[in-house]
């Protein structure tokens, strides 16, 4: 590995958003480590990335695996995705105390995790990307728990983008709307839903992927802090 090599840590890379991140930051010259709870496959970019096993809610876990593999890939993590999340439905009626539990500690104490044990590793310059949701802005029926984890997640984006301004570390959020992902496919929703949306479709994994890299890869965010991009297709507007 090479000393100028750039270094990308995305969570959620197994599948749908987060894999297509990982392709777009290794297609872009970067090196990534790919963290989920089962290594996920990379073929054709596998000299590429680094498959990290790794559950984002328990940091001591996490940091100890990320202190193993970083001597192996520079020392230094430049950029950090967070798109490791899960979206079980919930209402009033259905929620139960253990769904709250997996939900707020994936989606919410995930991202500090991650977050905490990645800045470490951060030199000036970097940045760090949230994967938050429409759904933390505007009620999605029947994602009670889930639309209230996403609105954390936008907070503590502009929390900690104050508190690691002063190491020149950005840290900015992402909120999807309908994304054409195998967990969307599977709620028979999708077709539904992009019959709503303005655009007249729903996204594609990779064109949100490249929002991540347009915000942490590229220098083309580099005045832009505590932020969150809708990427709605005209479903939400803001």
């Amino acid at each position: 590995m090479t000393q100028d090599l750039r270094v990308a840590l995305v969570t959620g890379a197994g599948s749908g958003m987060g894999k297509s991140t990982t392709e777009v930051f290794v297609d872009n010259g970067w090196h990534v480590i790919a963290v989920d709870v089962v290594a996920p496959q990379f073929n054709g970019r596998a000299a590429s990335v680094t498959p990290l096993v790794a559950d984002v809610r328990d940091r001591a876990a996490l940091e100890d695996k990320l202190d193993a593999v970083l001597p192996n890939v520079g020392g230094a993590i430049h950029a950090v995705v967070n798109v490791a999340g899960v979206y079980p439905p919930s209402t009033l009626d259905t929620f139960t105390e253990e769904l709250y539990r997996l939900v707020f500690d994936v989606n919410v104490l995930g991202v500090m995790n991650v977050m905490a044990a990645a800045k470490r590793s951060m030199p000036e310059g970097s940045a760090m990307v949230n994967f938050a949701s429409v759904d933390g802005y505007q009620v999605s029926p029947g994602q009670l728990v889930y639309g209230a984890s996403k609105a954390a997640v936008i907070m503590l984006t502009k929390a900690s983008a104050l508190e690691l301004a002063d190491r020149k570390i950005r840290v900015n959020a992402i909120a999807p709307g309908w994304v054409d992902t195998p967990g969307n496919r599977a709620t028979g929703r999708m077709e539904a839903a992009a019959a709503t949306i303005p655009v007249g479709r729903v996204a594609q994994p990779e064109e949100i992927a490249q929002w991540a890299w347009l915000l942490a890869g590229s220098d083309a965010a580099g005045f832009m802090t505590g932020e969150t991009i809708t990427l709605s297709g005209g479903d939400v507007i803001r």
